[in-house]
């Protein structure tokens, strides 16, 4: 939920018209990203917020009845196709214009991050990329793509930006939705073996995933201060949780994120462009 900040920041791109033809995106992100991909102003804030309070879509009762503590029924059928339709149209258009839209997965199997994207015009193959992209460890499925077993880009590559320095972009902007300096306390551990026993590089990638952070974290720090990249960030530490349901808290946090896209916008426009 804390990507909502990143929902903020892409509308007010959007306000302004400004659209990047390469995107790499993980987890929440990916599926934020999809909106600004379409050009759909508001969508995923409409996502995040306004059908939070009217479905109620976080809770232990999907994860029960669905596999999922976020209701993937809902979230990846009926928001796309119904409630707040994805305009599939316009995406695969950019895509043959040449637009790239990539999510960050991690296979099960190999431990390691993949980096798909679908431009073929195949709508139901993008909502499983952009739903196993944020299937987070633990709380939800396993999702089968291309006969790959997946989950949340985050395990590996929470932040992409070695993946479009690789692939030769030289500007870069990051959205990250941690104020700087902000480094996970938490710990690793070493996952037992009950625990996704039979993927056991699954396992090696969850017991580092602080220390894989922490270190993506470093990195961002440290392009930014060569100038090598552009980062867009809270100004202050974030009251919003993972699976925060506040709905005070998360419009603070749209609007922090759309007041900060708007400053970067009218600093940088005219070199993007």
């Amino acid at each position: 939920m804390r990507g909502v900040f990143t929902s903020g920041v892409l509308d007010a791109f959007m306000k302004y018209k400004l659209y990047f033809h390469y995107i790499v995106a993980v987890s929440a992100g990916a599926c934020n990203g999809l909106s600004y991909a379409s050009r759909q102003p508001r969508r995923a804030r409409i996502s995040n917020i306004d059908m939070l309070v009217k479905y109620d879509y976080i809770g232990l009762r999907h994860l029960v009845t669905q596999g999922c503590i976020f209701d993937p029924e809902l979230l990846y059928r009926r928001f796309p196709y119904e409630l707040i339709p994805y305009d599939y149209e316009e995406y695969f258009r950019n895509c043959k214009n040449g637009d790239i839209f990539e999510m960050v997965v991690t296979n099960c199997q190999t431990g390691f991050a993949e980096y798909l994207s679908e431009s073929s015009g195949d709508k139901h193959r993008l909502n499983e990329l952009a739903r196993s992209s944020s299937s987070l460890p633990y709380v939800s499925k396993i999702v089968t793509v291309d006969g790959k077993e997946l989950l949340d880009g985050g395990i590996v590559d929470s932040i992409p930006v070695l993946r479009s320095i690789e692939t030769g972009h030289e500007t870069n902007v990051v959205i990250s939705t941690r104020n700087k300096g902000w480094r996970d306390t938490g710990r690793d551990y070493k996952q037992p073996k009950f625990i996704y026993r039979n993927y056991p590089r699954l396992r090696v990638a969850l017991s580092r995933r602080v220390e894989v952070y922490n270190r993506q974290l470093d990195l961002i720090d440290e392009l930014e201060e060569q100038g090598k990249i552009l980062v867009i960030r809270p100004e202050n530490p974030i009251v919003v949780g993972r699976m925060e349901k506040d709905v005070e808290k998360l419009e603070n946090l749209y609007e922090e994120g759309f007041r900060l896209g708007e400053r970067f916008v009218q600093d940088n426009l005219p070199e993007l462009l």
